[in-house]
């Protein structure tokens, strides 16, 4: 091992990941660990074992002048926190006999970023204000005509996912019209192919239920709107939520979710203002939780509705407004006042 040591241990980055994709990781995810490892590696021009967390540091800041946000420099420091702890437990020995020296983790308590607290709180419009919103973007549809409509067509149903099941927005682009079976349950079931994966483990499926209207809104879409795209959607291949443009083999292209995005802003620009530049599809995503945790369904079901594995995770999504907790109170005050009364067993 005497050439690897001069090497300085690159080698090490090929075995890491080799192990992350035994582990059965998402390739993206792997090769994305990979791009960050041998980043720092090139800006630190050193041996794995002499990185020290002043060239983390520099690393960065050097990230951060860039543009990069501090969610995806909290993942950099995780990647490089995950190669070295692989490095240790596996020839940790080696590099003490070999250089001399023990590998030791460039990330330290100074430049380990602080757990990701969510910026600010993240409260999502009332159902008044989601309710003028979509009411007048539908009642605008058949004003419209020929490929006007059938954008705006598809980026209303696409916002009324976001809104009534919580999907994220790029489950919504994979989603094909053969993922959806009306007759199943007693709403429709909606199959979520490509749901998010925590850690890069790869798509986690779900069936979701077309509640809250969403069963009626796609027998709309399938039955009266998507065939106009000029494709056939019978089949079950076709995408849900098609763009403009043809794939090679003739169907339609999904609507990539830049556009998505956009038919949302410019309808909240246009029928909600005040909320223009901050309603998003993850606005509505939690929107979604908010109402139906008010509507008294329960956290596990809204968790398991929106793909969360653990209900801590859902806790966050969910806002109860300060009216409710009032009310609660008064309730519980009431309650309370009539027992000490006599009033009430």
């Amino acid at each position: 091992m005497g050439a690897d040591l001069r090497a300085g241990g690159g080698w090490w980055v090929d075995e890491f990941v080799l192990a992350l994709a035994a582990r059965g990781v998402t390739d993206r995810w792997v090769v994305q660990q990979r791009v960050w490892i041998e980043e720092l590696m090139v800006f630190a021009s050193c041996p794995v074992w002499e990185v020290e967390p002043a060239d983390v540091d520099g690393w960065l800041v050097a990230a951060r002048v860039r543009g990069t946000g501090p969610q995806t420099r909290g993942q950099m420091v995780q990647a490089v926190y995950r190669f070295y702890a692989f490095v240790e437990t596996r020839y940790g020995a080696w590099v003490r006999e070999a250089a001399g020296r023990p590998v030791v983790c460039p990330v330290d308590e100074f430049n380990r970023p602080r757990r990701l607290a969510r910026v600010g709180v993240r409260v999502p419009p009332s159902l008044q204000e989601v309710e003028v919103l979509f009411t007048a973007w539908r009642f605008s549809l058949p004003g419209l005509r020929g490929a006007a409509f059938l954008s705006g067509a598809r980026d209303y149903v696409a916002a009324s996912l976001w809104r009534r099941l919580g999907l994220r927005i790029n489950e919504s682009v994979r989603l094909c019209a053969g993922d959806w079976y009306p007759h199943a349950g007693a709403y429709g079931i909606l199959h979520v192919r490509c749901g998010k994966g925590a850690r890069g483990s790869g798509p986690r499926e779900r069936l979701v239920p077309a509640i809250d209207g969403t069963d009626r809104l796609l027998a709309w879409w399938l039955t009266q709107v998507r065939h106009q795209f000029g494709d056939e959607p019978a089949g079950g291949r076709a995408v849900l939520l098609p763009s403009r443009q043809h794939a090679l083999d003739g169907r339609r292209r999904p609507a990539c979710a830049q556009t998505l995005r956009g038919g949302l802003a410019q309808a909240v620009a246009r029928w909600l203002p005040t909320w223009s530049g901050r309603l998003t599809p993850h606005a509505l995503r939690h929107f979604c939780a908010s109402h139906l945790y008010a509507c008294g369904v329960g956290l596990e079901a809204v968790g398991a509705l929106l793909g969360h594995r653990w209900l801590s995770t859902t806790a966050q999504y969910v806002h109860v407004p300060a009216e409710r907790i009032e009310r609660c109170w008064q309730q519980a005050d009431g309650r309370l006042t009539g027992r000490l009364l006599g009033l009430a067993p």
